[in-house]
């Protein structure tokens, strides 16, 4: 977080969380274990996947990945 009246500051999370919301947990599950296990999934195998435009239009694993690899040695 930065200084406050910075409304960019939340901006991803706000959409990831609108998406999340809409995509996975505006639904009725039986258990709060096939809730989490759904919500996972979702995030893992989905979300984490697509491509962003925020990211250059990599994955968020793909660009995790590139960033570990860039910064390997780098102190």
């Amino acid at each position: 977080m930065s200084r406050s009246g910075n409304c960019y500051d939340n901006a991803m999370m706000e959409s990831f969380f609108a998406t999340l919301k809409t995509e996975c947990v505006d639904r009725r599950y039986p258990t709060r274990h096939e809730a989490r296990t759904a919500i996972f999934e979702y995030i893992e195998r989905w979300y984490n996947r697509r491509r962003h435009s925020s990211l250059g239009y990599l994955s968020p694993a793909e660009f995790e990945h590139r960033l570990a690899r860039d910064n390997i040695g780098v102190h």
